[in-house]
């Protein structure tokens, strides 16, 4: 797997970055980071191949424009917590990502109270939520971590079988990422995810 997360020397010396590493930055998906782009939000540069590359100071003054912090860390995975009452979803879950990216570090947890203990002891960087879990439900969940300083800047990706277009608002409303239909397609769950080109 590539390391999309970089360091602050690794960025600062690095003339270019790709847009995986500015979404891992900014803690987005790649999709948002290039609808910045196409937008004109956000400086870019093209390969002759076609694809966007960003200078670091493009994307800072970018973040302090948009009051965005930057996440520069040495870790080189991802750390996904999947929450989701369904057994074979869970196991489901965790054999595609392993398949994939057998270095991923993943832990899981049955309901939203389970999820609460999990942040706190795993510090994901990632979570994968269910919205219709018994107790606490996915939207509360996305809540309690949006509204946490110390757990607002995880990615949350919606993984659902329930996606009305009132769910998918409500849960972006609340600070979901990105929201996805069961059943899943790896590579759309990998590309918001930020784990692959």
């Amino acid at each position: 797997m590539r390391d999309y997360l970089v360091s602050v020397k690794e960025a600062k010396q690095r003339m270019y970055l790709t847009p995986n590493q500015v979404a891992e930055m900014l803690m987005v998906s790649p999709i948002t980071v290039r609808q910045w782009s196409q937008k004109g939000d956000l400086e870019s540069m093209q390969t002759p191949g076609g694809h966007r590359r960003y200078l670091y100071s493009h994307v800072q003054k970018f973040a302090t424009e948009k009051n965005i912090a930057i996440h520069l860390q040495n870790r080189t995975k991802p750390r996904i917590l999947i929450v989701d009452d369904d057994d074979q979803m869970r196991e489901f879950l965790v054999e595609m990502i392993h398949a994939h990216y057998p270095d991923v570090d993943i832990e899981i947890a049955e309901d939203g109270f389970e999820a609460g203990l999990k942040v706190k002891d795993f510090q994901p960087s990632i979570v994968l939520l269910d919205l219709m879990m018994p107790g606490i439900d996915g939207f509360e969940v996305c809540t309690k971590l949006k509204n946490d300083p110390m757990t607002q800047a995880i990615k949350i990706i919606v993984i659902s079988g329930y996606l009305s277009d009132d769910n998918v608002k409500k849960a972006l409303e609340r600070g979901a990422e990105s929201c996805l239909s069961k059943p899943i397609k790896p590579e759309k769950l990998f590309e918001v995810m930020g784990l692959n080109n």
